[in-house]
């Protein structure tokens, strides 16, 4: 009896050993913003983070769109009720920049908790964009993506086009839409996602051109913006053009939620939008082949184009949390970089690889060999050295602009506005904005 005792008392000790150490571990919130299957593939990273240690329970709760998503933070943060981790969309950066005592600098947590940190080894024009002027990183670059050109191989050969050469500029969209048109292979040239992003501020990147001063916002407060140039005015003024002649059709604003259709059902043979769109279009075109290409540029403004700009997200960590919390969300950071997770994680999505390594990786696996297209991103974004004008774009409410720039396009489209009027009063009412968000933000 006495031993079955003893047995039964240990057992019950084992139990409650195991109970403590399970109630021992730390959670660490992660808020974010994808739902579908690029949600499904996210928590299965946490999973596996879970998984790979005992010391901590990454938790991911999505919260909306990324507009939702960082409107919820800034709520809860005022709170005291924020996660400890974020996803905050690239247009989410001067924001979070300004919110002063909110934000856990990525590479100070990394350090305060002794956790491996490269910047180098990070893609420059990523880091570029999340770093203070002093070059800290602020923010762990996750779903990073950049615009590239989606094109029909079935409907170029019908028309006549080699299937394997897509136009690569503004003159070729032009005369290859014409031909697409004229042979009746589809009823459309092409269509876009984001005319503010793909149309206008890559446009503005690509052929070097500022978006705005202070570097395009990198400077600080006080920038305005300067989108309303020559080559921007043409552009907006070909795209009315186009679409009076039905070689371009509007996807509608933000996103263009209309665009990806137009491209799957094989109505407009070309589309452009993110990188990130890649699963997704390669799961719905199935009734033809998929080219990939760089975006397009106007030969006659420059010689060589420069990179594009990134889009995506990246995770901030807010203050307020306890050491414990941190301590988590400084691992899982060290764990979401290394090369095996990256490379998976880009080649399941379309994101970008967000480091060399998971790069490298991807070439050693033969990836970009047996993908051709996958690697046309990576290949944009990284050409040249970006310039003042190329780096990207860091403005306040940034979204509201964006919304500026979809009502006036369309005023465009409608004939209400020539493309200069149009463009000069979406600066105009960008830079009342642009106060606004400073006069918050003092």
């Amino acid at each position: 009896m006495k031993n079955l005792n003893g047995i039964a008392g240990l057992a019950a000790l084992s139990l409650m050993l195991s109970t403590t150490v399970a109630f021992a571990q730390t959670e660490v919130t992660w808020w974010h913003a994808m739902g579908g299957e690029l949600g499904e593939k996210l928590e299965a990273i946490a999973n596996d983070f879970n998984a790979s240690q005992s010391d901590y329970v990454v938790t991911p709760v999505f919260k909306g769109t990324y507009a939702e998503t960082l409107t919820a933070a800034i709520a809860a943060f005022r709170a005291n009720e924020q996660p400890a981790i974020v996803q905050v969309f690239e247009v989410g950066t001067g924001t979070m920049m300004a919110a002063k005592g909110a934000v856990y600098p990525v590479y100070q947590l990394m350090a305060d908790n002794n956790q491996p940190w490269d910047p180098a080894g990070f893609l420059a024009p990523v880091t570029g964009y999340y770093s203070d002027a002093e070059g800290n990183i602020l923010s762990l670059p996750f779903n990073s993506s950049t615009p590239i050109m989606y094109y029909n191989k079935n409907v170029f050969e019908a028309a006549g086009l080699d299937p394997e050469v897509a136009p690569r500029t503004w003159a070729e969209v032009e005369e290859f839409s014409t031909q697409i048109l004229e042979s009746g292979a589809a009823t459309c040239g092409f269509t876009t996602g984001w005319v503010s992003w793909v149309q206008t501020e890559n446009l503005s990147a690509i052929h070097d051109l500022p978006y705005g001063t202070l570097q395009n916002g990198f400077g600080g407060l006080g920038t305005e913006f300067e989108f309303n140039g020559e080559l921007q005015a043409r552009h907006w003024d070909n795209l009315k053009k186009w679409s009076d002649a039905g070689a371009f059709k509007y996807g509608g604003p933000a996103g263009g939620v209309d665009a990806p259709p137009l491209f799957y059902s094989g109505e407009c043979a070309i589309y452009m939008n993110s990188s990130a769109s890649r699963a997704g279009v390669v799961a719905n075109a199935t009734g033809f082949e998929v080219g990939f290409a760089p975006l397009p540029y106007y030969d006659d403004a420059i010689a060589e184009p420069k990179n594009s700009i990134i889009g995506g997200a990246t995770l901030w960590v807010l203050n307020g949390k306890s050491e414990a919390e941190y301590a988590g969300a400084a691992e899982f950071f060290t764990y979401l970089s290394q090369p095996e997770v990256q490379a998976s994680w880009h080649q399941d999505t379309g994101y970008l690889p967000i480091t060399n390594a998971a790069f490298e990786l991807g070439q050693e696996q033969g990836y970009y060999a047996e993908h051709p297209g996958s690697d046309v991103a990576i290949e944009q974004i990284t050409r040249g050295t970006p310039s003042d004008n190329s780096k990207g774009i860091r403005f306040g409410n940034l979204t509201q602009v964006r919304d500026v720039i979809d009502q006036e396009f369309e005023a465009v489209l409608g004939g209400q506005k020539t493309a200069q009027e149009a463009l000069d009063s979406a600066v105009a009412r960008g830079n009342e904005i642009l106060r606004e968000f400073e006069s918050a933000n003092q």
